[in-house]
């Protein structure tokens, strides 16, 4: 793990109380490990939130670089007149 360094939080008292009862039922052997579970997955959670956007900021690279745009009115018409849809 490295280094450890001490560090006191602040939590509203149903999550200091919801701590103390997962530690109490044995889950875990401490409040820091239950703590340190919980931002092991935000990290991850954020890591992957990190991913997407920037999967998504490529996509809309991607079209942006492809070429102009049809309106949507545009290619609905033409649908409609090639499978005679009317509106």
């Amino acid at each position: 793990m490295g280094a450890v360094e001490r560090m006191t939080i602040t939590v509203p008292a149903e999550m200091a109380e919801t701590l103390r009862q997962t530690v109490a039922s044995g889950e875990y052997a401490s409040a820091s490990e239950v703590v340190r579970e919980a931002l092991r997955a935000w990290t991850r959670s954020r890591d992957a939130e990190r991913q997407e956007l920037e999967a998504l900021r490529e996509a809309i690279k991607a079209g942006l670089d492809s070429g102009p745009g049809i309106p949507a009115e545009q290619v609905f018409a033409e649908l409609r007149a090639r499978y005679s849809v009317k509106p």
